[in-house]
């Protein structure tokens, strides 16, 4: 018995020193391998895919967010994060962020290649929407299908257009002369239920779909025609869709959560319930008995929770129409569910503020749009605690409720833009309210780490929200931003957000004069982080 441990233990050493051998000496010349990544996409799921190399190893994937560049000194990438796996596929994000990722294989003895090109996300470099859903002539569209797609940066508005035949030419911004069909505007989010029904007697037609501005100016080019094949005696869809195509993966769910959905044609008016545990019946008509919250509302894709939802564990959602008697237009949707997460420890970094805060931008963009987010750009956990509507009094009136139970070291703190937009509220009663949540920072242990107010656009506020804005905003913001810049911890983002000719915020950040897009939270973020001595205890 010991002769068999013996050479079984002088075969293991013999088998691990050529296994350190090979890969310390590269004596298979896997150093010279390159590792190709490629991103493929099935229904709506998007994974990296790589050949395996031909020795026993893992991967390491790392995954950096590419830079704006407008920011002196900022390196091209930043590092997001490192994660391993033993397959040769990863899934990613689809959402329209510069995020690129790069492959390293790894053996028992450290990496055996070089790290891969850089992979970057095809979904923020598209320059014409991607197509979701597809209608083949195996699997045929009823008379009212969902076309569905991948959203664009900073569109406001989509354009689909159908067609007869493939467009004359593929891409460019005007529509087919010769089999056109119809087209339509007015789709506000990156699906559309179309309505098919006066073409029943075409077994198949193309479509198509660009992005568009406030101005309606295109952003970008049609996509590729798709063909859309049809079965004119297939079951019509009738409840709307979650919207949930474009997420961040494992990112930290908001404090006040945003629900969005594809609407149904032709219908104005929704509920969505909000359920701890799935309901009893799944496509009904009636509400969940155990629903923990629910909301009618007569926007057409989204509703904002008017509750912070801190607790720890999964929540469920759903959304139905309704006709004007309050009764179900179909059935509820599909249910949705997003996880909220605690740490035992104690948070590094929460973001507090209004809707700049809480995301959302190019009007029709909500905060579940994680792009319109700058907590999606920092390279450290950051819980947003932000809420849309906000003034600077209602941020500090919520301080206790949902700041206090986080307790984070360090709190990004940007509240009173809002304010200044209104004439009734003064500048000094800004910076009070700035200064009362600074002494409750400080007598709670949390760092206050205030950012400087942006400046407006009057004209494009106006524009987009129909609302006026006081006339008196830039001196009330050059108050509150010198008090900003007189105390311990700040971050001066303003003189980033002009307009080059005019005191105003730049059309080319923020398409409303209020909500900077996602190159302008992108910026917010890359400023907050070169300023990180700033903080607690790095992570």
């Amino acid at each position: 018995m010991k002769q068999y441990f013996f050479f079984t233990g002088i075969i293991f050493l013999a088998v691990i020193g050529c296994i350190f051998f090979i890969e310390k000496t590269d004596a298979l010349h896997l150093k010279q391998l390159d590792i190709t990544a490629e991103v493929q996409e099935e229904n709506g799921i998007s994974t990296l895919y790589w050949e395996r190399l031909p020795y026993p190893c893992y991967y390491r994937i790392d995954t950096y967010i590419k830079t704006t560049g407008s920011i002196s000194g900022e390196s091209a990438y930043e590092h997001i994060k490192t994660e391993f796996t033993a397959a040769n596929t990863y899934r990613i994000s689809s959402a329209p962020i510069p995020f690129h990722y790069r492959i390293t294989a790894y053996g028992m003895f450290g990496a055996v290649t070089t790290p891969s090109p850089g992979t970057a996300s095809p979904y923020f470099m598209a320059s014409s929407p991607i197509p979701i859903y597809h209608y083949t002539d195996e699997h045929p569209a009823s008379l009212m299908p969902f076309l569905v797609w991948h959203s664009i940066p900073n569109a406001v508005l989509y354009e689909v257009e159908l067609l007869s035949a493939p467009p004359e030419g593929e891409g460019g911004t005007a529509l087919s002369l010769k089999h056109h069909l119809m087209h339509t505007r007015n789709i506000f989010t990156n699906g559309w239920q179309a309505d098919l029904r006066p073409f029943r007697s075409m077994e198949k037609i193309y479509w198509r779909v660009r992005a568009l501005g406030l101005k309606h100016e295109p952003i970008g080019e049609f996509s590729v025609a798709e063909p859309l094949y049809l079965d004119k005696d297939a079951e019509i869809p009738d409840h709307p869709i979650p919207n949930t195509y474009d997420q961040v993966i494992d990112f930290r769910q908001p404090l006040y959560p945003v629900y969005q959905w594809i609407p149904l044609n032709g219908v104005s008016r929704y509920e969505v319930e909000l359920l701890t545990k799935p309901p009893t019946q799944g496509h009904g008509t009636e509400p969940d008995k155990n629903r923990a919250w629910s909301q009618i509302t007569t926007s057409a894709s989204a509703i904002y929770d008017e509750y912070a939802r801190p607790y720890a564990g999964t929540y469920y959602w759903r959304v139905r129409g309704l006709d004007a008697d309050g009764a179900t237009i179909g059935t509820w949707s599909d249910l949705a569910s997003f996880s909220v997460n605690v740490s035992e420890n104690r948070l590094y970094a929460a973001a507090l503020g209004d809707s700049i805060t809480h995301g959302g931008g190019a009007i029709s963009n909500s905060p579940a749009f994680l792009e319109y987010s700058y907590t999606t750009y920092l390279p450290f956990d950051c819980i947003n605690l932000g809420r849309s509507g906000d003034t600077s009094h209602a941020t500090l009136e919520r301080f206790d409720q949902d700041v206090l139970p986080i307790h984070p070291e360090n709190l990004l703190i940007l509240t009173g833009s809002n304010s200044l937009r209104a004439d009734y509220i003064t500048a000094q009663e800004i910076i009070q309210d700035l200064d009362t949540l600074q002494e409750k920072c400080i007598s709670h242990d949390i760092r206050p780490i205030f950012l400087t107010l942006l400046p407006l656009n009057p004209e494009r506020i106006s524009l987009a929200f129909h609302s006026e804005t006081d006339p008196a905003w830039l001196i009330k913001m050059n108050a509150v931003n010198t008090w900003i810049r007189m105390q311990k911890f700040f971050i001066d983002l303003e003189p980033y957000f002009y307009d080059p000719q005019q005191r105003i915020l730049s059309p080319l950040l923020s398409t409303d004069g209020l909500h900077p897009d996602t190159k302008g939270k992108h910026m917010m973020a890359e400023l907050i982080n070169q300023q990180r001595a700033l903080f607690y205890t790095h992570p």
